[in-house]
């Protein structure tokens, strides 16, 4: 890919997916590394910066993430945030130490001299502080840029080495001016040029797949979801009809999902499509499962057993494409030993040790927005670009306790009524996902002047740019009351809906 491109190291932030969001927002490439990247991994990459990304852990921790210090002398720009910050200082003889007060929320920076990293910005304003370590002595050569109240070095730069370091976050929106400072570094220290788009992407996967894929077969795991189509449409565009697609009707669809699908495909797209109908096998494998991570990975190795069924009518295939997304490998754990699990996705973490397959995840690389951006490239109708994000375990993880037909039927309909309402009321395409989850809890009612005891339905909707985080929708009152009544009167064994006012974080979007 002939663009400029800065690597992000990785130490475990979970604000290390907003810094190539920022970047890339910019027009300039990202890419990720884990911290153990080799010095020859990054000249194989020929970056144009490097981003050392923020972490949870102390620089002094026994098992703190470290980093090779020959990359950091390798005469390209380095940008170290919080632990990066923390972790170069101490590389080079500096002092980190406990802060006597941690900071964490806003502080007011001041900037005490001239620099390229902070150009055609304020003398003071407000910055991101998540820290309770902070550098107190800095390396030789190393000039101070600005501080706190609480913080002497909250910015750094080595002249010599074109090294910077901050203590708080620039790519947190809370941070102002922090994509200026961004945008400083990519093109006033990095002289990058701002020519990364999504064709570029496109053009650069279909050469990779095709070099990978060459004469062999490829199987695709089609959900019928966003990121499952343009996985299937880019590959297709490959490789053409070596792709076989297999939609498998897990018996955890929503409601007249797979008929949906497949008259969708069908009209739409040329391309060979199997369907499977396995709703019986993995009805009778979750049965008496309460456990949302054991839920997730029956589904992961059944989904296999399904396919590998499926395949040996087909023929001898070497691939399997799947929709893995970055916030999908973040949130698994999947990406670095640094990054905490979350949850895992049926597409990462629920795989068998022994998959017989080599996996194309072509998607790996972006957010759920890029991944809409990118099905526009590829002509993908707007009307299914636009759908919400459906989980790969599909009802399973809405159900909070076991899956069985019964319940299975009660948060299908639940979530068919919410869905039909939000789109009759032009407010389906303002929110990021919205769905229905069924507790496991059951509530005296009053129904007909008579005593129920029925279950409890949550309505869930949120809005988000990427899914990574979160805030609930607030929809009217109106609207909420007529779900409600909808719901209560048309599926029996429902006396009670409850609305979900929760941000990601501390939850997250799914209930499981």
């Amino acid at each position: 890919m002939n663009v400029d491109k800065i690597i992000v190291i990785d130490f475990g932030s979970q604000y290390t997916q907003l810094i190539l969001r920022r970047i890339r927002e910019n027009k300039v490439f990202a890419i990720l590394k884990p911290n153990d990247v080799s010095v020859k991994e990054i000249l194989t990459e020929n970056p144009k910066g490097i981003i050392l990304s923020g972490g949870p852990a102390s620089v002094y921790d026994q098992n703190a993430p470290q980093i090779s210090e020959e990359i950091l002398k390798l005469n390209i720009p380095v940008l170290g945030i919080c632990y990066g910050f923390q972790l170069v200082s101490k590389i080079f003889g500096g002092t980190v130490e406990k802060s006597e007060k941690r900071e964490f929320g806003l502080a007011k920076i001041n900037i005490l001299r001239k620099s390229e990293l902070f150009s055609n910005l304020p003398e003071k304003f407000n910055v991101w502080m998540s820290h309770s370590d902070k550098v107190i002595q800095l390396p030789e050569k190393f000039i101070s840029l600005a501080s706190t109240d609480n913080t002497e070095f909250a910015a750094a730069f080595d002249p010599e080495r074109k090294i910077y370091g901050v203590q708080f976050h620039p790519e947190v929106y809370h941070t102002e001016f922090g994509n200026e400072i961004i945008k400083n570094f990519l093109f006033k220290v990095c002289n990058c040029e701002p020519n990364w788009q999504m064709k570029n992407f496109i053009q650069e996967k279909i050469s990779e797949i095709q070099t990978k894929v060459k004469d062999q077969l490829v199987v695709c795991a089609l959900s019928g979801g966003v990121d499952s189509t343009v996985a299937a449409m880019l590959v297709h565009r490959a490789i053409g009809y070596k792709l076989h697609c297999i939609h498998v009707d897990t018996g955890l669809m929503r409601k007249n999902e797979s008929q949906n699908i497949i008259d969708f495909f069908t009209k739409n797209f040329r391309m060979n499509l199997h369907f499977v109908d396995a709703s019986q096998i993995f009805l009778e494998r979750l049965k008496g499962i309460i456990d949302p991570e054991e839920k997730r990975k029956i589904i992961g190795k059944t989904f296999i057993e399904v396919f590998e069924s499926e395949i040996k009518k087909i023929g001898d295939v070497k691939f399997l494409v799947q929709g893995t997304l970055y916030p999908d490998v973040v949130e698994s754990g999947a990406f670095s030993k640094n990054t905490s699990v979350i949850k895992t996705h049926h597409n990462v973490g629920g795989l068998p040790e022994n998959l017989k397959f080599e996996l194309i995840e072509p998607l790996r690389e972006l957010f759920k927005d890029e991944v809409r951006e990118l099905g526009k490239e590829l002509n993908i109708p707007d009307e299914f670009l636009k759908r919400h994000p459906f989980p790969g375990p599909g009802l399973a993880v809405r159900i909070i306790g076991e899956v069985n037909s019964e319940n299975l039927e009660l948060v299908r309909e639940a979530d068919f009524i919410f869905i039909e309402e939000l789109k009759r009321q032009k407010l389906y395409d303002k929110v990021w996902q919205a769905f229905a989850v069924l507790l496991p809890v059951k509530s005296v009612g009053v129904m007909g002047d008579e005593r129920s005891y029925g279950n409890t339905i949550v309505l869930r909707a949120v809005t988000s740019v990427d899914g990574m985080t979160a805030d609930w929708a607030k929809p009217d009152y109106d609207f909420l009351n007529l779900v409600s009544n909808r719901i209560i009167n048309e599926i029996k064994g429902v006396n009670r809906v409850v609305y979900d006012i929760t941000s990601k974080p501390p939850a997250t979007i799914e209930w499981e």
